[in-house]
């Protein structure tokens, strides 16, 4: 009897072990980072310019310590954060080794504050500024997960190793079709900094912001790390457009990216059936400097080259971004007559040019946007009642000139007659 009491509460103790391994895995994996959650790395410049005290009368470095430990207490718990730095640990003149000198400082994933501050409050401004270096390794640290990425670059110079250059790394990410924004805040008002740190950002997206004081460098990147929590993501889908229709690739609804050298025509297709209306959407992004006049067009055509319906849009000056779109429907089908399915060629060409010293390669950033939808059934648009076709319009004109004519007819006789009366 005491064997089976014995036997019975080792059973009890195996089935409770069994339990407790087969709740903890989940309860682990709970503490986990979600595949979709938001990324940020801050970048921060630990190059020997950063000893400057000219930031509210501290020095560059201890107004950027500051400012990472209050954002470290205001990143939200759905943020997986990060910290690399540039430029911390060689103090050398030897270019090449000063150029290498970029590192990990904390792994981005879910913040452990006491740990991360006691990471940034070793730092000492020391060495060489290779940005270009710095982006491509930030890159590789928020690789994997669906959600936003996000490079927050906080410099006081601009790049001194030049190779990688940056602006081409920036392009180089952007090319790539994940989505990655750089953000740069500048600490000092310097031009040539300003042009570089400009140039990184509007590569991929971002913003560029001068800082010239304490609070404001803080309130800075605690914005940019709560927009990061607060933006939807939706990854466009790399697509490459062919030279003509007949090669052009099939979309489906949604979100496409691609590049587009200066001047190129690419060309897409779409499958509309009859009771459909097609909507098309085109950005080309000027991540470069360009020449002052510029143009988007995006047209709509069969595969036999008729024109259907186009859209397009023309600036001068300096632009960050320019958009055109069109909607094209095709009207119910009778009972006789094919419903399937039909071919709309889609056509994104741009003229932007540039000066002979700007890189052609990779091109511009190009997304576009489709989506098919059905036919309104009641439109509200006046024109769709047939009051803009040319025959209905001009009976609308016609008795309208009659009655007026009429009107004023006898209005003029009645004039006349008072006036004899008088």
């Amino acid at each position: 009897m005491i064997i089976k009491k014995r036997l019975a509460t080792g059973a009890l103790g195996l089935l409770a072990a069994l339990a407790c391994g087969l709740i903890s895995p989940p309860a682990a994996l709970a503490d986990e980072p979600a595949a979709d959650s938001p990324k940020v790395e801050l970048v921060l410049d630990v190059s020997g310019s950063m000893r400057a005290r000219d930031v509210d009368g501290d020095s560059r470095m201890a107004a950027a310590k500051q400012a990472f430990n209050e954002v470290l207490d205001a990143t939200p718990e759905e943020v997986r954060l990060g910290i690399r730095t540039l430029g911390a640990n060689y103090p050398g003149k030897d270019r090449e080794a000063g150029c290498r000198d970029s590192e990990r400082l904390y792994p981005v994933g879910q913040v452990d504050r006491t740990e991360a501050k006691a990471a940034v409050a070793t730092l000492r401004p020391t060495g060489w500024t290779p940005i270009g270096l710095a982006l491509r390794g930030a890159s590789k640290d928020l690789s994997g997960g669906e959600g936003t990425r996000r490079i927050v670059l906080i410099t006081d110079g601009e790049d001194s190793c030049g190779l990688p250059d940056p602006c081409d790394v920036a392009r180089e990410l952007a090319a790539q079709g994940t989505h990655l924004v750089v953000d740069t805040l500048g600490l000092t008002l310097d031009r040539k900094v300003r042009e570089q740190l400009s140039c990184i950002a509007e590569a991929t997206g971002g913003t560029y912001t001068a800082i010239q004081h304490r609070d404001q460098l803080s309130s800075r990147i605690k914005q940019l790390v709560r927009r990061s929590a607060d933006t939807p993501v939706e990854a466009p889908t790399p697509v490459q457009g062919a030279a003509q229709c007949a090669k052009a690739p099939y979309l489906g609804s949604g979100l496409y990216s691609d590049r587009e050298s200066f001047g190129e025509h690419r060309w897409y297709r779409m499958r509309v059936a009859p009771g459909q209306e097609l909507r098309a959407a085109a950005s080309v992004a000027a991540d470069r400097a360009v020449d002052p006049d510029y143009g988007v067009l995006l047209r709509a055509v069969t595969p036999g080259g008729q024109e259907l319906v186009r859209g397009s849009e023309a600036g001068s000056g300096r632009t960050d971004v320019i958009s055109s779109g069109l909607r094209y429907p095709i009207a119910d089908a009778d009972d006789d007559e094919d419903t399937t399915a039909r071919t709309v060629c889609l056509e994104l060409s741009q003229s932007f040019s540039a000066p002979a010293s700007v890189k052609r390669t990779p091109g511009l950033p190009v997304e576009l946007a489709v989506d098919v939808v059905d036919n309104d059934d009641q439109p509200a648009d006046v024109a769709a009642f047939g009051l803009g076709r040319g025959w209905v319009l001009l009976a609308v004109l016609t008795v309208g000139g009659l009655l007026v004519g009429l009107l004023w007819g006898w209005l003029a006789r009645w004039r006349v007659t008072v006036w004899r009366s008088n």
